[in-house]
């Protein structure tokens, strides 16, 4: 019995050698940083332990500063989670320099500033909803998405319908496309407030604070929009000509003085006549040699493949002693003479 109870103390002992005692002596407290999980020891290094065993003294040091972390994390109040202890760190002491500057805030639409200014709250909605018609649960939006007015086959038409032959579902295209647009253009004014920029845009895109020189433009392209281009669109008393304008085009009258056309047409012809000629005579002399050459050249070509082939329609062009046939003039394809 002695001898069982020894045995059973001296595993004890041995498994108790294994692992060191949580308390842990310094000289100098540690700095503890909490909130960053950091210590900063300040006492000094065992020089001579440190060349003596230098990967042993840094393992035993390194345990002992992390003990001494975690004696500190055991002391902070706990809580349990999902049958986990948590601790709640407190605040960091020590400023860590960041590696990128701090976001900016993202800049509030209109929507979410007439929220926040009427004190609306944001209620996530459920992906899936009751569809009345199919009797089943159905995605809010896109593909089979629940009471999808597009899949209807007859529309009926209203009480104070001005025009009850309208075609109700090309008039529903139309008013979803309106609908697309006028979000897309809110967007883009979304993220033209957020960049502090103009809307982009031509014409009369409507903007919130129009200026000056935004009004100017949009007058004038108003009034280009006529069927005349803005030639017979009538003036304000006080308009001013707008800098918009572009360029003028000039239009000659079909009848005037007969004086001003006689001129004009003698000066086209004074300034033809002062200029070198249209036709230069010496390269069109040098055109028409080149073209004759060509033609020549192209004539040669095809005669001397025509008698090349009369040559070869008889037979296969070889002699009756077995020779090789000869090619044309100074010709070495056909091989050596004999």
């Amino acid at each position: 019995m002695a001898d069982l109870v020894e045995r059973v103390l001296q595993e004890a002992a041995e498994k108790e050698s294994k692992y060191k005692t949580i308390e842990v002596h310094k000289d100098i407290e540690l700095e503890i940083d909490a909130g960053n999980l950091l210590t900063v020891d300040t006492n000094p290094l065992d020089t001579s332990e440190l060349k003596r065993t230098k990967e042993e003294f840094l393992k035993n040091l390194a345990r002992d500063n992390t003990q001494l972390l975690l004696n500190t994390l055991w002391q902070l109040p706990t809580e349990k989670v999902d049958d986990a202890i948590v601790v709640k760190l407190p605040d960091p002491k020590t400023s860590i320099p960041r590696e990128k500057p701090i976001p900016k805030d993202k800049h509030l639409t209109k929507w979410q500033q007439y929220a926040q200014l009427k004190g609306i709250q944001k209620r996530k909605k459920s992906r899936m909803t009751w569809d009345d018609q199919a009797k089943e649960w159905r995605p809010r939006w896109g593909y089979k998405r629940a009471n999808d007015d597009t899949q209807e086959w007859c529309l009926e038409v209203p009480d104070n319908a001005e025009d009850p032959n309208v075609d109700l579902f090309a008039k529903r295209k139309e008013q979803k496309k309106e609908r697309l647009a006028k979000n897309e253009l809110q967007r883009l004014r979304n993220i033209a407030r957020s960049q502090k920029s103009k809307v982009p845009g031509v014409g009369l895109t409507p903007t919130e604070a129009p200026t000056k020189d935004y009004l100017g433009k949009a007058l004038a392209v108003a009034r280009k929009s006529t069927a005349s281009i803005g030639k017979f669109t009538d003036k304000l008393p006080t308009e001013k000509a707008s800098k918009y304008t572009g360029k003028k085009r000039k239009f000659e009258p079909n009848y005037g003085d007969v004086e001003k056309e006689s001129k004009k047409q003698l000066g086209i012809l004074n300034h033809i006549q002062n200029r070198i000629p249209i036709v230069d005579s010496r390269k069109a002399a040098n055109r028409q040699i080149m073209e004759e050459q060509r033609s020549r050249a192209k004539t040669r070509r095809e005669e001397g493949g025509g008698k090349k082939g009369g040559k070869n329609k008889g037979g296969s062009g070889k002699k009756k002693g077995g020779g090789r046939a000869k090619t044309g003039k100074g010709g070495k394809r056909g091989g050596k003479k004999r």
